[in-house]
């Protein structure tokens, strides 16, 4: 389920106005315009779709909703969204809650595919896991090559495929919890679907979520896709080491994600060779030692 591309929204809509209707869409759709002819210039015919119109660039993003779902209202996808959200956080505070009691600390891992999140988690683990009861759920569209690169560290890990979805909700992760034997005062964390859209809507019950921005995507992503870095707490550099073989500029980057989201913390990283990572553990350690004493 999708609350910001709108993919699912119209499914929503359509099994709410026939209830017997299961959750099943399928989407291979026919291409209707395979084959054909047609004249382009209708194009510019008035309509009464709610975004802007800029001399090159289309707004759909503008209204209320912030999202365009063809045929749906702007006060129905809200409604739909607002409940969706609204069963989401209810899942994620009893995940919160469970993981609270048991004083585990959790991080939300959320980066767009090949930011080296996996990487990272290996180098971490390996480094912490003497420190640390470590476990991990890992999320993916499909395959668990992932998790299997997490249990060659020694760390638990359970895998979610989402299908076709491109994120994981709360409900997901409490099904994986159930799976997971956390140790008392340990570490959880959650590598989330490759995607720098969907996941910033979905509470997971985590204690923080945190972006990992790879030096060859480029500076500009906290821009282009803010909602993610206004919802996250830290955002990792990663890939450090490829700096000086690029035009990246950090200055720009870590501006351009504090003018996102002033309270975002930012550090430098390499997964590879292990620059940055020292503060990264501290960042944790310094979070999870307040987490560690569970409630009574």
């Amino acid at each position: 389920m999708c609350t910001v591309c709108g993919c699912d929204i119209s499914v929503v809509a359509e099994n709410s106005k026939n209830p017997g209707s299961g959750p099943a869409h399928d989407h291979a759709h026919p291409r209707a315009h395979d084959n054909h002819e047609h004249d382009h210039r209708h194009l510019h015919f008035h309509h009464n779709h709610q975004h802007e119109h800029t001399d090159g660039l289309i707004d759909f993003g503008s209204g209320r909703a912030g999202v365009h779902v063809a045929g749906i209202s702007e006060e129905r996808t809200i409604s739909i969204e607002r409940d969706i959200l609204a069963k989401n956080d209810a899942f994620a505070a009893t995940n919160r809650a469970r993981l609270q009691n048991a004083g585990v600390f959790a991080l939300n891992l959320v980066s767009s595919p090949g930011s080296g999140k996996t990487s990272l988690l290996v180098r971490t683990i390996t480094d912490l896991k003497h420190k640390w009861p470590i476990a991990v759920i890992e999320g993916d569209q499909q395959t668990s090559r992932d998790a299997d690169r997490i249990r060659a560290t020694g760390a638990p890990a359970v895998q979610i495929n989402t299908g076709k979805g491109c994120h994981l909700d709360a409900h997901m992760v409490g099904h994986a919890l159930d799976q997971l034997s956390l140790g008392l005062g340990g570490l959880l964390f959650v590598e989330n679907v490759g995607n720098l859209v969907c996941p910033a809507a979905f509470d997971l019950g985590e204690a923080h979520k945190v972006v990992v921005l790879s030096v060859t995507e480029g500076e500009d992503k906290p821009l282009k896709y803010s909602d993610m870095f206004a919802a996250a707490d830290l955002m990792l550099l990663n890939k450090a080491d490829l700096l000086p073989h690029l035009d990246f500029d950090v200055s720009a980057c870590l501006a351009a994600a504090l003018r996102v989201n002033p309270r975002i913390q930012s550090l430098t990283v390499s997964a590879r060779t292990g620059e940055g990572l020292a503060a990264f553990y501290s960042w944790i350690e310094e979070r999870a030692s307040v987490t560690a004493d569970p409630a009574p």
